[in-house]
């Protein structure tokens, strides 16, 4: 069975459990997860998966490469082989500059091709993948498509700066990646604006688990329900303004937010203040989640263009909704259309137009019909489109498709 190496530098965020469920699901491809280091919070996601982070061979030089002088003059080789790591990922993230032990240590896994999940990530493992001789597949999900890179006499601060470096890291992989694989038409169409060749980009919906994400029967109730990172571009003000008016009208409805993010006490404050009747769970494990969507009766995460440029790609959120039974209200903005389709399988507002959204709200939790209606053609459009299981035998394709052209060209 050929190895792909999936590539994320951290190892691996709590929200991109997209990821391991890709790779899990994989027949013709084993799956090796690779990162220069690992995230407390990734330990659950990749539990039972093989993992390589690079960066653990740089922790313990041994003292002889590091020269008997040196160590015996400072009288601390760890504190050496530390500084030595460091100066290693730093000419790796900087300068493409490979340490000789992670092209063994990869080269150990025999790969066929390397895939990237985000523009940034794609350009930071590049160089290694002329180092292999392998091609690279990139998968773009969201502001590493529609982020533009700042001129460097723009960067002001140490956020810009890395803001710039990963940009120009995304840069690298538009022109250098054998594929771009872009997670809606709305990523496409960035990533053209952003100079990528069309002829290499590739349309795919990673797709969710349908064994895992469907309704179980029970009484729905009546509350509102988000999951999602509480950050500018979720929209999570404009979800709590909308809740205040629903509530004057509807005050049996209830608002629970599921999730964390430097905006929980500035939503927490405006509900106070309006005031809207939530409970914030803060971040939840995915039972917990699947639970509480077979509780709610809509499902809204309005999600807009933050001032960033950071917008939603496709939000896989709105699929698992979908797929769960759950109708959903949100804001037609990046690639939630292609999600959640308005009018049968949620109603989406213009952006940032908390009176529509209101509307949309009252609408479904006052029509039983309307959101079962919802609920059966969303969960026809999940398996349609959406389902994970047929769409990564569509991404393996892919994989034969980039590994072939490659060798030929070679």
């Amino acid at each position: 069975m050929p190895t792909v190496l999936i590539y994320r530098d951290q190892l691996l965020p709590y929200s991109e459990t997209f990821i391991p469920a890709q790779g899990g699901s994989l027949c013709r491809y084993g799956a090796v997860y690779v990162g220069t280091s690992r995230l407390p919070e990734g330990a659950e996601h990749l539990a039972g998966q093989k993992t390589l982070v690079l960066g653990d061979s740089l922790r313990n030089r041994p003292r002889d490469s590091l020269g008997d002088g040196l160590g015996n003059s400072l009288g601390d080789t760890s504190k050496i082989s530390s500084a030595w790591g460091r100066l290693w990922k730093v000419g790796y993230k900087f300068g493409g500059i490979s340490p000789p032990q992670w092209i063994r240590l990869l080269q150990q896994q025999q790969p066929t091709l390397v895939h990237a999940h985000f523009g940034s990530d794609g350009g930071m493992v590049q160089p290694l993948c002329q180092r292999l001789n392998i091609p690279l597949v990139v998968t773009f999900h969201g502001y590493d498509a529609t982020w533009d890179t700042p001129a460097w006499g723009t960067v002001r601060g140490k956020g810009d700066f890395f803001r710039a470096l990963l940009l120009r890291k995304r840069d690298l992989a538009l022109g250098k990646a054998d594929r771009l694989v872009a997670v809606s038409q709305f990523i496409r169409s960035q990533l053209l604006l952003r100079g990528a060749a069309a002829d290499k980009i590739l349309v795919h919906y990673i797709g969710i688990d349908r064994q895992r994400f469907h309704p179980r029967v029970g009484q729905r109730e009546p509350m509102v329900l988000f999951v999602g990172r509480l950050v500018e571009k979720k929209g999570g003000e404009y979800l709590v303004r909308a809740m205040a008016a629903v509530q004057r009208q509807r005050p049996e409805v209830t608002l629970v937010i599921i999730g964390a993010g430097n905006l929980r006490s500035h939503l927490q404050t405006l509900a106070d203040q309006l005031p809207v009747r939530v409970q914030f769970l803060g971040q939840q494990p995915p039972d917990q989640v699947y639970h509480w969507m077979n509780r709610a009766q809509v499902f809204c995460v309005p999600s807009i263009i933050a001032r960033s440029g950071d917008a939603e790609g496709f939000g896989m959120v709105f699929a698992e909704a979908q797929a769960m039974g759950l109708p959903v209200v949100s804001f037609a903005t990046g690639g939630i259309p292609e999600a959640v389709l308005h009018g049968e399988t949620g109603l989406l507002a213009p952006e940032k137009d908390t009176a529509q959204l209101t509307q949309h709200l009252l609408r479904l939790l006052a029509d039983g019909e309307l959101r079962q209606k919802f609920a059966l053609a969303g969960q026809a459009h999940v398996a349609a489109n959406f389902d994970l299981q047929k769409n990564t035998r569509q991404l393996e394709t892919i994989y034969d498709e980039v590994v072939e052209q490659y060798c030929q060209e070679k």
